[in-house]
């Protein structure tokens, strides 16, 4: 490497990692910038330094394995660098040291971040660990799972900082999916809140490191109580791992936070073991859709999940019907009186022998039939599209869209209609 170069190397995988850049060149060496292009760095990023006098620079970051590029040019700056040094998935070194570099017009310096890459490490990092999670369920996992479907109470969900967030979601899961749960605070626990844990409840206590000062003070109220203790931590050595009834491991090798301090992959590996609880619990318990709309009356997903199409149809008075024998003039006003832009046809038992809509009426007139003269019987489309009552709005959205119509006609045993229902009627009710 050159004595003028001041920092520098070739990193072909710089941008494919995401990993932070720290490139010192020199903008007259013709190497030094061949090599931070080589190591994919746009031109553009060569940012002048101006001059200052003599000053100390914190350099920090990722970078590879076997980073190398430290030299001494001419002495006029001091730059203090303290670099990590990624080693593969095992974990990292840090080193530090010092370099003097150039402080001329013609010293360049590169610091500049792929954000894309940066997020992709980070999605690689969770995934590894919560599929590292799945090696670890086991005996421990179904008897958490029994002592939850045993509890006669709620479960009681607890944890403190970024744990407490994910424990708060947590009960909000447990709680739509068929398992009485909410959150309690392990702070405001000891100033009171104790009061709503009873023997019969379950406490599910989440802490990476299981040394919670706030969770472990609540403890013995807890086993007093006599309330079933479950844990979630990062170590299955620690106290409130010890005194749990039962422990779930959720330990993970590394947090994505480049300082592996951050609770980022924790906090994911908690949640996913949450949700894997949850869905359990579910499963176990028989929990349906319409269990699930139950809890979720409001907005789309309760309109698609408890409306059926009896609650919107148009029935009784509101059902456009003729008889077989009717005119098509006859069948033509009966649709306007009812405004749904079709009517049923029935025999003289009334049951459903065919439908007329506007799509039969533009077809009709491109035959050049004379509509005061037909009979509704020859311009129908027999064997209509039905469902029986009583079946999800939803449903019969799906039904239409399928065939492609727009209108569906609700028949009962015996094939009598009792209802009719057009995609406005969809529209208006919210299922679409």
């Amino acid at each position: 490497m050159s004595e003028d170069a001041s920092f520098y190397g070739v990193h072909s995988e710089l941008s494919s990692q995401g990993l932070y850049e720290a490139l010192f060149v020199r903008a007259g060496l013709a190497r030094e910038r061949q090599a931070a292009l080589a190591g994919g760095i746009p031109e553009a990023s060569l940012i002048p330094l101006p001059q200052f006098r003599e000053t100390t620079i914190q350099v920090s970051g990722i970078l590879p394995a076997g980073f190398a590029g430290l030299s001494r040019a001419r002495p006029a700056r001091t730059i203090n660098w303290n670099i990590r040094t990624l080693k593969g998935s095992k974990g990292s070194q840090r080193r530090s040291g010092q370099c003097i570099i150039s402080a001329s017009e013609e010293t360049r310096i590169i610091m500049s971040h792929n954000h894309i890459a940066t997020a992709r490490r980070v999605l690689d990092v969770e995934a590894r660990a919560v599929a590292a999670l799945g090696e670890r369920v086991s005996d421990t996992f179904e008897q958490a799972c029994e002592l939850l479907l045993a509890c006669k109470g709620r479960v009681i969900v607890t944890g403190m900082g970024k744990s407490g967030h994910i424990g708060s979601k947590l009960a909000a899961t447990l709680a739509s999916t068929g398992t009485p749960s909410f959150f309690v605070h392990p702070g405001e626990a000891s100033h009171g809140d104790l009061g709503m844990i009873t023997t019969e409840d379950a406490v599910l206590a989440l802490s990476n490191s299981g040394e919670t000062g706030e969770i472990l003070t609540i403890i013995p109220v807890i086993k007093r109580k006599g309330a079933v203790l479950i844990s979630m931590t990062g170590r299955p050595s620690s106290s409130l791992a010890q005194l749990s009834d039962v422990h779930l491991d959720v330990g993970v090798e590394e947090e994505a936070c480049p300082h592996n301090l951050a609770p980022t992959t924790s906090t994911t590996a908690a949640l996913a073991m949450g949700d894997a609880l949850a869905i359990a619990l579910l499963e176990a318990r028989g929990f349906t859709a319409e269990d699930f709309a139950l809890s979720h009356p409001g907005g789309s997903l309760g309109r698609r999940l408890l409306l059926k199409v009896d609650d919107i149809m148009h029935a009784e008075e509101r059902l456009p019907r003729v008889s077989r024998d009717a005119s098509l003039s006859e069948a033509l006003l009966e649709m306007t009186r009812k405004g749904l832009g079709m009517t049923t046809v029935v025999d003289d038992d009334g049951r459903l022998i065919g439908i007329f809509t506007d799509g039969d009426l533009r077809r009709t007139l491109e035959k050049g039939l004379d509509i005061r003269q037909a009979g509704i019987a020859e311009v129908m489309s027999p064997r209509p599209v039905t469902m029986p009552p009583g079946h999800l709005a939803a449903e019969a959205l799906q039904i239409m869209e399928t065939r492609k119509i727009n209108g569906l006609v609700v028949c009962d045993a015996d094939q009598r209609p009792v209802g009719a229902l057009n995609t406005q009627d969809l529209l208006r009710a919210g299922v679409m």
